[in-house]
């Protein structure tokens, strides 16, 4: 007889709403706050937004409709599989079963285009002719071109700068969506030359990315432009809770009530978030679940990262968040998992850690890619350096199965594939990559600056 290897579900079996964590939480979570140190009201927030999404962004409610437009561009491609990974199981020799949503079968490649078309789609109907955004590894810029293209808004791309180099079918792709796809820091923004007119040759950043997004939309004379983010705030969380709704109808069909760990990569938030949050309302209501959000150790946000009021971008254009952060001004490493380089943290996110819901690890890249290279070769998908942090958790995991004799139900996202990212792999793989941690010294250096700023 086969087994089972992966499960789908009807399309009628999507999830019909959107799950808010804010609610649940049992700290009540802390506002944004504006240059005055007040809370920004959503007038505050309109030139960068659309106020459909600022509702969101600021809602109380646990469940929020999909609307039926969204459902059905979200159909091309959703319900995603649940897969077993059994080769993997076997080849660790492990008792644990360990399952993967497979987020890498939507068209654009990754689990951003949950939100993107969602974004798209309220910004549509508010009337806005043309988004801004910003993009490391190029996931979300794809995802966000492909979203925009559907629904016919035009789409600029500020593309972190040493992605941009390392990774130029991504820019390829926005192309082929129609979207113009820019290297971040650009002359285009007066954050970008300022930041040019100091460091030329910057590797760039999510941040500065962000503040030249933000800059060009707010900008624009016509009030026709708005900014979207791919990740970080409470409305993106929410419309990636999708994955983990599927995935609680899913773990029943393959007869399991309830995985015993959840594993994501975590760089601002939105994987995570969108396969955790409803196993987190599992564990505030009592269920025995260890989540576990991977970041790497040379961008250690949630393990060494303080819990402070700061900027989400580089030229400080955003209110300020409530969040675990390595600091506005901090410039990452080059490391090839460029959607996993950001200097802060999801305010949901961090208000889970803060609550002790999660336990987060931080996991160096060469490990990372040795376990990229282990799933390649038997469950046969190369997965994106970001994914990588994610199977080095589940593999973790599985060891310590094997070693404690448990069997165990091991969880994890499989955000995205890796076939644009295969510089990489080339450089693992002839030993090119090298180890890499934050100091102390270049943490202290990028807090430095937040010292006056309003505390939580």
């Amino acid at each position: 007889m086969a087994r089972l290897k992966k499960v789908y579900l009807e399309p009628s079996e999507m999830p019909k709403q959107w799950y808010n964590l804010a609610p649940d939480l049992p700290t009540p979570m802390l506002p944004p706050l504006g240059p005055d140190g007040k809370p920004v009201s959503p007038e505050m927030l309109a030139p960068v937004f659309p106020m459909n999404l600022i509702e969101q962004e600021m809602s109380t409610q646990r469940w929020i409709d999909i609307p039926e437009e969204v459902l059905d561009m979200l159909s091309v491609y959703r319900p995603t599989p649940l897969v077993r990974a059994f080769e993997l199981e076997e080849a660790l020799k492990t008792p644990a079963r360990i399952y993967y949503k497979n987020e890498s079968v939507s068209p654009a490649g990754s689990h951003k285009l949950n939100t993107a078309i969602a974004q798209a789609w309220y910004n549509k109907k508010f009337g806005i002719k043309r988004l801004t955004t910003e993009t490391g590894a190029g996931q979300w810029g794809s995802a966000l071109s492909m979203a925009c293209a559907l629904i016919g808004l035009e789409c600029k791309v500020f593309m972190v700068r040493i992605s941009f180099d390392q990774k130029p079918f991504r820019k390829l792709l926005m192309n082929t969506y129609g979207a113009e796809c820019i290297a971040s820091p650009s002359n285009e923004t007066k954050a970008g030359r300022d930041i040019l007119a100091v460091t030329p040759h910057t590797p760039g950043s999510l941040g500065i990315a962000i503040s030249e997004a933000i800059e060009a939309a707010v900008t624009d004379p016509t009030g026709q432009t708005r900014y979207s983010l791919g990740s970080v705030l409470n409305h993106v969380m929410l419309h990636q809770t999708i994955i983990g709704l599927e995935v609680k109808k899913q773990l029943l069909k393959f007869g399991e009530k309830m995985p015993d760990v959840v594993i994501a990569c975590v760089g601002g938030g939105s994987n995570f978030a969108g396969i955790s949050f409803p196993f987190i309302y599992e564990k505030i209501h009592g269920a025995k679940i260890d989540i576990i959000p991977v970041e790497p150790s040379s961008c250690p946000t949630l393990t060494r990262g303080p819990f402070l009021y700061d900027h989400g971008d580089t030229a400080k254009m955003t209110p300020l968040l409530p969040m675990f952060t390595l600091g506005h001004s901090f410039i990452p490493e080059p490391i090839h998992a460029g959607g996993l380089r950001y200097h802060g943290m999801s305010p949901l996110v961090s208000a889970a850690l803060n609550d002790k819901l999660i336990n987060p690890l931080a996991i160096d890249q060469i490990e990372c890619y040795e376990a990229g290279i282990l799933f390649s070769r038997v469950e046969g998908i190369v997965p994106a350096p970001e994914t990588t942090h994610a199977i080095a958790g589940a593999i973790r995991e599985a060891k310590k199965a094997r070693e404690e004799g448990k069997e165990k139900v091991i969880l994890f996202n499989f955000s995205g594939h890796g076939l644009m990212d295969m510089v990489g792999y080339d450089k693992y793989l002839t030993g090119k990559l090298v180890k890499h941690e934050m100091s102390d010294k270049e943490l202290f250096k990028y807090l430095k600056e937040l010292e006056d700023y309003p505390k939580p």
